[in-house]
């Protein structure tokens, strides 16, 4: 699968947007599905961190070990998720667009080894594309309004 680039433009200064984005605590307000986060070795945020982050999509739950490779606050942090089915780099660029106003770009490569993931790559790439969008989304409203998406999903029960 091609790399793709996405963007979202937050309303606050470059800074705030950085520290709600490193923060782990944070995650669980915007990646829906996420259900857990443990931190395995390194210093937390700084080059050479692995966590472990496990989501439930449905029926299946998905392990993902995250390997900061690439820290440069306040501009970029960059990181490799590799899980059962392949890995994907992922470089975060946060651009100051003015004193209240950042732009969070992202730039994801996917690799696949299992050959159904190489299949959905393939034939339904926008699949991945449209996921990582709804994360940006929903960071967005989280940094704008402090809305969580555990609050929407507990809202809907």
């Amino acid at each position: 699968m091609k790399p793709y680039t996405i963007h979202i433009d937050i309303g606050l200064p470059r800074q705030q947007v950085v520290e709600l984005f490193e923060n782990q605590e944070n995650l669980f307000a915007w990646q829906t599905g996420l259900e857990d986060v443990q931190h395995v070795s390194g210093i937390l945020g700084r080059e050479g961190a692995q966590s472990l982050l496990v989501f439930n999509h449905g029926s299946q739950s998905i392990e993902l070990k995250e390997t900061l490779t690439h820290v440069d606050l306040p501009e970029l942090i960059e990181g490799l998720y590799e899980w059962d089915g392949g890995q994907n780099t992922l470089s975060n660029r946060f651009v100051e667009l003015g004193s209240d106003s950042t732009r969070l770009q992202c730039v994801c490569h996917y690799q696949f080894s299992k050959l159904a993931m190489k299949l959905m790559g393939f034939l339904m790439p926008g699949t991945f594309k449209k996921q990582h969008m709804k994360f940006l989304q929903n960071f967005k409203a989280f940094c704008e309004s402090g809305q969580s998406v555990t609050d929407f999903v507990q809202r809907k029960k």
